[in-house]
């Protein structure tokens, strides 16, 4: 039986009504593949009498019968080395830290003997999910990514509005609104910024944004599905996680477009599986690690996005 590893946050911490690597896995063990877990802890490299290259101490996942009280059973760990796996999921949620970097290289050992790490090591180290856009900023609302006061000021007062996200955050977390008239605007900048130490972007205010914050998730570059996240209590962020209303959604022409115009880089770098968050036709993320909003795409648009997925991966 054909195998997968997924590298994940402790399973038990796992929500299988909400998180897409569950979705996936179970679409994995529908497909007849034997999926295995482990955490970034568990993976290690050897080169000696003991073994060579990459290996996992990974767990294999056992399916359950309907109504049963887990979702999952687990089997004993087992000592296995990378290549075991013609796949490996590498789907633990950010921070990208120095542990999640060291992860990709013990990652990369693997994919040079072979294995098809999804996403790509190499380029969930390069691809950081709000400076990645800047290679389409002309797809993006005004942006600027800077760590100078004053500079981060003075695009504060030419667009009047604007939103300020810290390069390493995750499901909206730190992303403050500000406004050229907002009082200690100079104070918030150095707060942001470790009083200058560390650059942050700076965009201008999308008031679109009301409608929803599109997630569009692509396979190999294609778009599958998505789903719109509105904004609900008086909070402009529009992330699920920060209680956004999910919705049902189609595609616009626009949004297509950008799907096209980032697909031939997608594919090129061996990221398989993305997720992209466009508000008002405007492009904003793309997100590499641990893209979500598999089951909001499957429960509200009827598509069986994760079983689509690993059917492409297995094809």
């Amino acid at each position: 039986m054909a195998s997968q590893l997924f590298v994940i946050d402790p399973i038990a911490r796992l929500n299988p009504a909400k998180d897409s690597s569950v979705a996936l896995i179970q679409a994995a063990q529908r497909a007849g593949e034997q999926v295995w877990v482990c955490t970034m802890a568990d993976l290690a490299a050897a080169d000696g009498p003991g073994g060579h290259g990459a290996w996992a101490l990974a767990q294999p996942l056992e399916p359950q019968p309907d109504g049963a009280a887990s979702w999952y059973g687990l089997g004993d760990s087992q000592r296995l080395p990378l290549t075991a796996f013609p796949h490996v999921w590498m789907r633990k949620d950010p921070p990208v830290d120095e542990a999640y970097l060291y992860a990709t290289h013990l990652l990369d050992l693997a994919e040079r003997q072979g294995v098809r790490v999804l996403n790509r090591p190499a380029a969930l180290r390069a691809w950081n999910e709000k400076l990645s856009s800047l290679r389409w900023s002309h797809l993006m609302a005004p942006t600027l990514v800077a760590s100078r006061v004053d500079a981060l000021a003075a695009f504060t007062a030419e667009h009047r509005e604007v939103v300020l996200k810290p390069l390493g955050g995750r499901a909206g977390q730190g992303v403050v609104f500000a406004a050229a008239a907002t009082p200690g605007l100079r104070a918030l900048l150095e707060l942001v910024t470790g009083q200058e130490r560390l650059p942050v972007m700076v965009q201008a205010f999308l008031p679109g944004v009301s409608a929803g914050d599109k997630r569009i998730l692509l396979v190999d570059g294609e778009p599958l599905g998505a789903v719109n996240r509105k904004p609900t209590g008086g909070e402009f962020r529009s992330n699920l996680a920060l209680g956004g209303a999910p919705e049902a959604t189609e595609l616009s022409a626009a949004e297509r477009a950008i799907c096209a115009e980032l697909a031939p880089a997608l594919q090129a770098e061996g990221l398989f599986f993305v997720g992209i968050d466009v508000i008002d036709g405007r492009l904003s993320e793309i997100n590499v690690t641990s893209p979500t909003g598999v089951r909001e795409v499957e429960r509200l648009g009827g598509i069986p996005l994760a079983d689509q997925t690993i059917e492409r991966l297995l094809a």
